[in-house]
């Protein structure tokens, strides 16, 4: 077992929103991130505690591209 991320309060979870563009987040406990789908952003959950800054998230890979670029 090498869990390094502890769980996340479920409480916090329904509180927080993306700040990029404050919707919501999708919880991903197996790869310890809170997922922007609006954004495209994944933030990392480090220790427990989300990393909520827009330079700490990582570009979602599987996000849908638009036709034509944006």
């Amino acid at each position: 077992m090498t869990t390094q991320e502890r769980r996340v309060d479920p409480k916090l979870l329904e509180i927080l929103v993306c700040p990029v563009t404050k919707g919501p987040l999708r919880y991903d406990a197996q790869a310890a991130e809170l997922i922007s789908d609006r954004a495209g952003l994944a933030y990392p959950i480090r220790d427990g505690i989300p990393i909520m800054l827009a330079d700490e998230a990582r570009p979602l890979d599987d996000a849908p591209s638009a036709p034509g670029g944006t």
